[in-house]
Order: structure tokens, then C-alpha cells, then sequence
């Protein structure tokens, strides 16, 4: 493969899906998730399985979304995990997504990115954007209609009403979207929970003025969803790009960090189409970016035929119903349930939708948190490691570190002592483990794994700026 297609696969390789990911795991990573947990129980963020409760407090998968953000740096993914909670208790999060009132969250869901009901080649959920939607009197008005946005969350302050109204939107791809999608097994990595996003971004019809006026938003917006919803972006393809865009992406790509820029990238209207299909069935894209899909951004999902297959609606109902929905476990946990929420003039929605068997084994149930995906069996697709893991002494854990280190940085990688050995893996996460004598705890020995190199495709985007500007 070649062209631009290749540019965007060959940018992902290194450290995109499924690399990273359960049952995709080495050595050295599924020792820094075991380590991970050790920390957050610890520290009283995270909860395993006990005879309290058949669940963990949070999933795996949900926990390997920081450890990835972070290149499986234990301390850093920690430091990033707990800003995340204290902010979602501070903010009420899980309260926010079960009451905000319908309209208000339809309202926003017409601003941002939509689910179109459908998936790329590897399962992963395919939204499209257009941007010309968010000109600065539709803004404005939103604004002020996030000012008195109706739910019984009560907020810290901190994070404006605007923006926690797009997190509710976060939570329904967490929440709904990314685990429907686990359960549709008609996939590469059956196995593997879908825990990221691909987006097309439609750019056409966009001035220069609105770019500015979008600048603190799209900022803001970026900046909190890379620090509470890490992890979450598998791909964007930006379309449409006006013939100003490459003077001006110099500044743009300054709103997003640098992992999310190295994900961003820019087709020509010529390189367009084959681009998509090479990582959406032609069925799967909309008519207007040259599939055969039928939809138009505003529109409610055209569902996926295979959901249809694995689904059992309630009573009459033949569709998932609009607002927000999450999924939770029933008949000791071998199948999930679609909830919907939400409230209508101020009354609480709570409806069943429909059932889906669970795509997971009974022993491993779904996670309760507002984060959870949906669950997956255990490790069974790993081969066993070569050598038994060793015990890490605690005090390695807490060695200092620099956090939120920029993804580009490179790092000496200082060996660890030697620790005596273990003779088998703990069951649950109460003993540190390492899998070889170099896992990075801390950012100084980042460079130490196979995937803490620079995660940025600055010579892929210079290409795609340079085929754009040609065309």
C-alpha cells in the first residue's frame, strides 16, 4: 500500500490499535497494569472484585486508556487517573449523563461530533463532524442556554457549562457506543474491547474569521476531553480544508496536544475517497464523502445491520431511543442492558431499551463506573510469558517522576536493581510485578519500552499539507 493511505496506517503502527490494548498486551505492559492497580487501590481510587461486590470499580480497558495516554508510565497514568476522578466527583459526572434534560443534551449533540452508526474496518465507531455548524450566532446562543442547563448535577465551577455538556456526549461514547460496538464480534480482534473513536471532520465552508472565533472553544474542549476521556481518539480526517488552511494549520495544531496531532490527517479532495475506504467499508461512509451510506450530519444513527442481529428489543421497541443510554449487567452478568436516562420536563427517564448477551465470560463482569466499557474475557489470546514476572520492591513505585511529560520526549532509561524473584503471579492486585528488570515506573525510564518512543507523524502531515496544497 501506498500514498496516503499507507501515511495514515504506517503513523499508527507503532502504538495504535490494537498494540496497547487487552490481548494485545507484552510483557512489560500487562506488568505496568498490574502495578497501575496496585497503586490505585492503594490509594483508595480503585476497587477489585471482592465478596462486596462481583465487580471492579473500574475495567481494564478502562484502566489501559491511561497507561497508553501515558506510554505505560505507572506514575504518570496514576497522576492523570486521579485528576480525572476528583473531577468527575467535583463535577458529578455520572450524575450530569442520568439527568440532563433531553432537549439540552439534543441541543449539543447537533454541535459535535456524531456517531453515524456504524464502524471502520477494524469495529471502531465512525463519527463526522461539519464544522461550518458552529458559526458565532449558533455559539452564542448555545452558550447561553448552557448557562442554565437542567440537570440535578451541581458543579465545582471550575469547568464552564458549555463544556460539561460536551462531556455528556463523552460519556454516551463511553458509555453506549464503545461497548455496543464490543459486542459486535464480527471483527479482527473479537475479543478486544473497542475503546477509541475514528472522525471525519468536515472543514468545507469554514472561513478564516470563523477559524479564530473557534479557537478558545475547540482549545478548551481538547485540552479537558485529553485529560478526562484519554485515549479515546483512534483517527481524524480532516476534509474539505479550504486553500488557506495549510497558512493557517501552524496555528491550529497548537489547540491539541501533541498525541492528538500526531492522529490528525489532512486529505485532498483527490485523496479522499480511496483514503476513507481504506479503513471504512465504501457501505459504512456517507454518500457525501463518496460511500453509499445514507446520512446526513444532524441525523439520528443509521444503525449497523449486525446490531440488529445480536440485540432483543423491549416490547415495541424497534431503535435505541434518543439521549442519553448506558449499558448495565443483568442475570448475573451475562447480559447487558441498554438503560436510557435523561429527564423530560423534569421528570426521570429510566427505561430499558433492549438486552445484548454480554460478549465476555461470567467471571469477568462489567466495571460500574461511569467510564466502563463493555467487558472482555480474559486473557486467553496472550501467550505466556517467557519468564515467570518478578516482585518489584514498593518503594520503586514511588520513585519521583515528571508528570504529564509531552509524548515527543525522549528519555535515558537508568536499569532497576535486580528484585528476588516470585515464583508465581499474584491473583489479585496486591504485589507489585514487573515482567523484565527495565519497567518504566517513572518517566526517567520511559525510553525503556518498546513503545515509549515519540508518538507524532510530523512527515506524514507535511506530506498531506503538501497534497493538499497541490490539489
Amino acid at each position: 500500500m501506498s500514498g496516503p493511505a499507507h501515511r495514515v496506517q504506517s503513523a499508527v503502527e507503532e502504538y495504535g490499535y490494537p498494540q496497547g490494548h487487552l490481548g494485545h498486551l507484552n510483557a512489560e505492559q500487562e506488568a505496568a497494569l498490574q502495578n497501575f492497580k496496585v497503586k490505585c487501590a492503594e490509594e483508595g481510587y480503585y476497587k477489585p472484585a471482592s465478596t462486596e461486590s462481583a465487580q471492579d470499580s473500574h475495567d481494564d480497558a478502562t484502566l489501559l486508556r491511561y497507561l497508553r495516554a501515558r506510554r505505560f508510565v505507572v506514575l504518570d497514568a496514576w497522576k492523570q487517573f486521579k485528576d480525572t476522578e476528583d473531577w468527575r466527583k467535583a463535577n458529578q459526572i455520572d450524575q450530569l449523563y442520568e439527568t440532563i434534560d433531553l432537549e439540552h443534551y439534543e441541543e449539543t449533540r447537533r454541535l459535535y461530533p456524531q456517531w453515524t452508526g456504524r464502524r471502520d474496518r477494524r469495529g471502531i465507531p465512525v463519527y463526522v463532524y461539519e464544522v461550518k455548524h458552529l458559526n458565532s450566532k449558533t455559539m452564542s446562543a448555545y452558550e447561553k442556554s448552557a448557562v442554565t442547563t437542567k440537570t440535578k448535577a451541581e458543579f465545582e465551577g471550575t469547568t464552564s457549562p458549555k463544556m460539561l455538556r460536551l462531556f455528556a456526549l463523552y460519556e454516551n461514547l463511553v458509555r453506549f457506543v464503545m461497548p455496543l460496538c464490543t459486542a459486535l464480534t464480527d471483527r479482527e480482534n473479537p475479543r478486544t474491547p473497542i475503546t477509541q473513536s475514528n472522525n471525519i471532520v468536515d472543514i468545507s465552508g469554514v472561513g478564516l474569521k470563523q477559524f479564530w472565533n473557534l479557537r478558545s472553544h475547540m482549545q478548551d474542549a481538547s485540552t479537558l476531553a485529553t485529560a478526562h476521556y484519554p485515549e479515546t481518539l483512534d483517527r481524524i480526517f480532516i476534509i474539505g480544508a479550504p486553500a488557506f488552511f495549510p497558512t493557517v494549520w501552524g496555528w491550529i495544531k497548537k489547540w491539541f496536544d501533541p498525541i492528538t496531532t500526531s492522529k490528525i490527517f489532512i486529505l485532498s479532495s483527490h485523496d479522499m475517497k480511496k483514503t476513507l475506504e481504506s479503513f471504512i467499508d465504501p457501505v459504512n461512509i456517507p454518500k457525501k464523502y463518496g460511500g453509499q451510506l445514507d446520512y446526513e450530519f444532524g441525523q439520528l444513527p443509521a444503525l449497523d445491520p449486525a446490531v440488529q442481529e445480536i440485540v432483543q428489543w423491549e416490547g415495541d421497541k424497534k431503535d435505541f431511543l434518543h439521549g442519553p443510554i448506558y449499558w448495565m449487567p443483568k442475570n448475573e452478568n451475562t447480559e447487558l442492558e441498554a438503560i436510557a436516562v435523561g429527564t423530560v420536563e423534569e421528570k426521570q427517564r429510566r427505561e430499558g431499551v433492549c438486552v445484548i448477551k454480554a460478549p465476555l465470560l461470567k467471571e469477568d463482569p462489567p466495571a460500574q463506573n461511569g467510564n466502563a466499557v463493555a467487558p472482555v474475557p480474559p486473557h486467553t489470546d496472550l501467550p505466556p510469558p517467557e519468564q515467570p514476572p518478578k516482585v518489584l520492591a514498593p518503594e520503586l513505585l514511588e520513585a519521583e517522576t515528571v508528570p504529564g511529560t509531552p509524548a515527543n520526549e525522549s528519555a535515558a532509561s537508568p536499569q532497576l536493581s535486580k528484585a528476588p524473584p516470585s515464583t508465581q503471579v499474584p491473583q489479585e492486585p496486591t504485589t507489585l510485578v514487573a515482567a523484565t528488570e527495565k519497567l518504566a515506573l517513572d518517566e526517567k525510564q520511559a525510553g525503556a519500552l518498546p513503545n515509549g518512543g515519540a508518538h507524532n507523524t510530523l512527515a506524514a502531515n507535511k506530506l498531506d499539507l503538501a497534497v493538499n496544497t497541490a490539489a
